[in-house]
């Protein structure tokens, strides 16, 4: 078995620790090397670097959970190197996004908004519920997140409202804010709700809310690992790949036909 090595970058942040940990447990990979502009100090048996130029030797994959600010910099690495990575950073704009879908035509690139598998389970099943009970239910979408996370809503949520609006014809419209709006809840609406504070480490409500009923889908996230161990086997997944954009919902399917 060829062990894959792995740079983190964001390697002193939580997440990068996380991974980190991942990685060392496991005996199909290893962390060469890491990246960390605002922390470069090693904390275990690998180096972290201030920047990607620094890395003194390529790796086949790396794992980026760091700031939407640092993509230029990655991508530029691993479009000059061919080096496959995993973008797990939140808060992307949509300028950034082309970017990220430009490049996957040089490169193999896994992006999602949420590495865990089961947010990628409740999207499918936001499609099928969606499908079922039609434009007759209301669409509302919570999202709890703990009190340092910087973008809202979350990019997960943002995630489940496509998956609905997909449904849908393309005609919905999110909606973040009724404290403004002094009128009537429109039916091609979807509220996105966010809450900030303590150590939540991630929850997402998908409301459907028809007439005398409520259907409710939920998942929550008790620990950053299941994020971790999402990454880190995306990661082994795009290795050797074509260029291309990859995500969740196609590991699950390669899982499938082992």
């Amino acid at each position: 078995m060829e062990v894959k090595k792995i740079t983190v970058s964001g390697a002193t942040g939580k997440m990068g620790r996380v991974i980190a940990g991942i990685i060392a447990a496991r005996t199909d990979c290893i962390t060469v090397s890491g990246v960390d502009k605002m922390n470069p100090v090693a904390y275990s048996d690998f180096t972290v670097y201030d920047s990607f130029e620094a890395l003194p030797e390529k790796p086949d994959v790396i794992i980026d959970f760091s700031h939407p600010a640092g993509l230029d910099e990655i991508l530029h690495y691993c479009l000059t190197t061919g080096t496959p990575a995993v973008l797990a950073t939140t808060g992307y704009t949509s300028a950034q996004i082309e970017k990220i879908h430009k490049a996957s035509a040089q490169i193999p690139l896994f992006f999602t908004f949420n590495m865990s598998l089961g947010i990628n389970l409740l999207v499918s099943l936001a499609k099928k519920a969606s499908e079922v009970l039609g434009s007759d239910f209301d669409v509302e979408i919570i999202e709890k997140h703990h009190n340092q996370k910087i973008d809202s809503p979350s990019g997960t949520a943002l995630m489940l409202a496509d998956a609905v609006n997909e449904v849908r014809g393309g005609k919905m419209i999110n909606v973040y804010d009724r404290y403004s709006k002094r009128k009537k809840r429109e039916g091609n609406e979807i509220g996105i709700s966010s809450l900030r504070g303590g150590t939540i480490v991630g929850e997402h409500e998908l409301c459907f809310c028809g007439r005398d009923e409520v259907v409710t889908l939920k998942h929550e996230a008790y620990s950053k690992e299941v994020f971790a161990v999402g990454a880190v086997n995306a990661a082994l997944f795009i290795c050797g790949k074509c260029p291309g954009l990859y995500d969740m919902g196609m590991l699950i399917a390669d899982k499938g036909r082992e």
